[in-house]
């Protein structure tokens, strides 16, 4: 017979003899580590710290040596820098402690006190913070994944290369602001000899579309912006140089039925009426805001925004199933801003995983009109079934992606309007002095093509003819480059260079020689 009896009475609160504290173990450092960041997404949570911070302005840089110094071409690391409020000692404490920030303002977008952490040292063997305020001097804090998983031991960064770091980025920071620090970026050790500029260039198209996408709405907005760039980790040159435009899912010119959008009301239990902006994309869009954010499959559905940042791009949230004839209808829903059980954000913020309660207010959902969702729903399908009986638009024809030196928004309209031509590497800009043969004369050139490396090389000593005698940048020269780049994309797509195609680089290059010649000639009058 048992010892003890079993209560014959449930009880509704386990009974307790006491309490002990059980501290984490250090090697918990590795399951933060492990949390499944994608790159982009790691990269929006750091910036996502910059607009909490006020920050206006955000540089993503990836740090390179070219190997011209000795050595291999390589990247050795990534850096973030805003020109935030800062952080002093007690503040850098704070946000290295996982978990550390227990309380956010309204209107904040960190949530969960991790993000720092879990999406830097998901890609990076080592994470270095360096901040300042107006009132406080530079200081820093570092973690290594190493060392940390031992005993969570985080390194004082040395105060006088806290100062030297920022004094390094006095262009952004000024009095204040905070710079993060990313190295032995696991996958920047992986890319192989002679691959780091394709690279670069399928790493930072992805990282430009997924932040104009998410921070499309504060990128839309007077005095904020995001930049990419690369740099040369030894002389501080800027190799490449991207401004980040604003993406935005619902950034059609017509809508694809007329009355849209429209605003439904979906009562949810535990939460109110939640409001349902439903737009229908207009059918067979070029435009990079509905084909090149993802599969349209991916990208139908809702759109969830928590406080202006966007945390959901497409999906139906288990009250449907994705199917073809929903690709044209997308729903912008913002997210109540009190806590509440209905929503609840995943820890990476790419995605809101909600309660039955969602799907039965949209059942009742409605505008003050009396349209239900569920009619919506249907005009969506119908649009892109009868879009698919009409006759086929013209196609234009695919043309190889335009690459650095070409204007952000002048390559953002460019893939709008031509279908590009999917792994093949960009056609690039470059300013320099031209490499003609013995005996020739590189003022007869405006420009020469590498045809193997994907490069257009303009010819410098005419660039003052383009940049109205200001300083030219690496995007200067829209007209001309993008003139260029349609004329010269058909010859780059051929394996070889015929005898034809040199001819109508020649002529090229006499008329617009003379044309620069004779608009000179014109500004010394």
């Amino acid at each position: 017979m048992p010892s003890q009896q079993p209560s014959s009475n449930w009880q509704f609160d386990v009974p307790t003899t006491g309490s002990k504290r059980l501290p984490p173990a250090a090697r918990s450092f590795e399951s933060l580590a492990h949390q499944g960041y994608g790159f982009e997404a790691a990269i929006a949570d750091l910036v996502d710290n910059s607009i909490d911070a006020g920050a206006r302005s955000v540089v993503v840089s990836f740090l390179r040596d070219t190997g011209e110094r000795g050595g291999r071409d390589r990247l050795v690391g990534l850096l973030v820098i805003d020109d935030g409020e800062g952080m002093d000692e007690v503040g850098l404490d704070t946000a290295m402690t996982v978990g550390g920030r227990e309380t956010y303002a309204p209107g904040a977008l960190g949530h969960f006190g991790a993000g720092l952490k879990a999406a830097s040292l998901s890609h990076a063997d080592a994470l270095t913070v360096i901040s300042r305020t107006k009132r406080s001097p530079s200081a820093g804090r570092r973690w290594l994944t190493a060392r940390a998983q031992a005993d969570f031991s985080c390194d004082i960064v040395d105060a006088t290369y806290c100062q030297s770091l920022v004094d390094r980025y006095d262009g952004i920071i000024g009095w204040h602001g905070t710079i993060v620090r990313w190295d032995q970026v696991r996958t920047f050790e992986t890319i192989t000899a002679g691959q780091t500029d394709r690279y670069l260039d399928d790493a930072i198209e992805r990282l430009e579309t997924h932040l104009g996408l998410h921070f499309h709405r504060f990128l839309a907005r007077d005095g904020f912006h995001i930049d990419i760039v690369v740099e040369d980790v030894h002389t501080r040159e800027e190799l490449d140089h991207r401004g980040v435009e604003p993406i935005d899912p619902f950034g059609y010119r017509v809508p694809g039925r007329p009355g849209f959008p429209r605003t439904y009301v979906a009562p949810v239990e535990g939460v109110g009426d939640v409001p349902l902006t439903a737009h229908i994309w207009p059918p067979k869009s070029p435009l990079v805001a509905y084909r090149g954010i993802g599969p349209l499959a991916e990208r139908q559905g809702f759109y969830l925004y928590r406080n202006d940042r966007l945390v959901q791009a497409g999906g139906w949230n288990d009250t449907r199933s994705p199917e073809g004839h929903l690709a044209l209808a997308r729903i912008a829903v913002d997210l109540p801003a009190e806590p509440n059980d209905v929503f609840a954000l995943t820890v990476k913020k790419d995605g809101v995983q909600v309660t039955p309660a969602f799907a039965r207010g949209l059942e009742k959902a409605a505008t003050t009109t009396g349209h239900t969702f569920t009619e919506y729903v249907h005009e969506a399908e119908v649009t892109y079934r009868e879009a698919a009986k009409r006759r086929t638009e013209v196609k234009r024809a695919a043309v190889i992606p335009p690459g650095k030196g070409i204007d952000p928004k002048l390559k953002r309209t460019l893939r709008d309007e031509l279908p590009q031509l999917d792994g093949d590497d960009p056609i690039a800009f470059t300013w320099a002095k031209l490499d003609v043969p013995v005996g020739a004369d590189s003022a007869d050139l405006l420009f020469t093509i590498d045809h193997k490396e994907r490069l257009v090389v303009l010819n410098k000593d005419y660039r003052h003819a383009f940049t109205g005698g200001r300083r030219g940048g690496s995007n200067d020269a829209p007209v001309l480059k993008s003139l260029l780049y349609l004329m010269l994309n058909e010859i780059f797509q051929k394996e070889r260079v015929w005898a034809n195609q040199t001819d109508k680089v020649a002529l090229w290059n006499s008329v617009l020689v003379t044309a620069v010649r004779a608009e000179l000639a014109r500004a010394e009058d």
